[in-house]
Formats: C-alpha cells, structure tokens, sequence
C-alpha cells in the first residue's frame, strides 16, 4: 500500500500519506481509541503505553513510547479540532512524566478519507521550529512512521478478519 513522506523545510512541515486496505471507521479507530493505539502507535521492539486518552476537542492523549529494558519517553497530544471519521488536529510534545510538555512541540493535521474499500490517512506535521523539524528527520521519523504504519497495517488485517 502507498507510503508517501514528503519534508518541506520552507514550510517547516512533514506530510505522510498513508493507504491501508481497511474501512474508514476501522482506521479511525485505530487512532482514536486507546487500546487499538497502544498495539501500534509504537515502532518495534518499542511499546505504546497511553497513562491518559480523552479523544475530545480539549481533550489529551498522554503516553510513553517504552523501550524493551523499561525507559520510558513520555508525549502529550492535545486535541484542538475532531471531525468525526474524517479528520482531526493536534498538537504533540514530548514532556516529562508529570505531562509538563518540552517546547516546542508539533502541530498534527490528519485527514481520513475512503475509496473501495482503501481507506487514506493525509497527516501533516508542521513544527514551530525547523530545527527541531530537521532533528526529528535526522533520528530516523521516516523509518520509525514506515515501521509503525506498517504495524498498524497488520493488526487492521487482523482486526478485519475477526
């Protein structure tokens, strides 16, 4: 299925465009719904470990991504806009175990939208500093989105099929 990553460094912005062969409602569930996230919002050997999720307008995801000796590296998303089924923005920081946010953080735009049965997620990521953009791409944000949407690919496989 498409994986598309494009960097625009004079914009500041990182746009992902993903396919997955699965209905719309299914993959908006997968990443709006905690225990669907937690399976894998995480590249591997990592694991995905959500403390808070209130998937509202004003509402916060807080988690770990948790290396296999036990390290944890804490995020904070908070959801500023939700469209139901079609879209929804947010912004994400990393921060400390206590949710107080490292700034600057980034600011997420994700788009759903199905044809045949192939259901597209447009995410757009636009940092408020390029900096922190180029940082971000050099520690491997590629490699690490591919491996985790394709996680995400397999247990929609498998999500469909029960």
């Amino acid at each position: 299925m498409r994986f598309d990553f494009n960097v625009d460094k004079s914009a500041k912005t990182a746009t992902i465009v993903r396919e997955f062969n699965a209905s719309l409602p299914l993959v908006w569930d997968a990443f709006t719904k905690k225990e669907i996230l937690d399976q894998w919002w995480a590249p591997k050997p990592f694991l995905s470990k959500t403390k808070v999720m209130d998937f509202r307008v004003g509402g916060r995801r807080f988690y770990a991504m948790v290396t296999p000796e036990g390290a944890e590296r804490w995020s904070l998303q908070q959801y500023v806009s939700i469209s139901p089924k079609t879209h929804f923005k947010m912004s994400n920081a990393f921060a400390d175990k206590d949710e107080n946010p490292e700034l600057p953080g980034s600011e997420w735009d994700l788009t759903f939208s199905e044809d045949n049965g192939t259901t597209t997620v447009r995410v757009v990521i636009w940092n408020e500093s390029l900096e922190r953009m180029e940082k971000m791409i050099e520690f491997g944000f590629k490699e690490g989105m591919n491996a985790t949407l394709n996680s995400l690919e397999q247990l929609l496989e498998t999500l469909s099929h029960a």
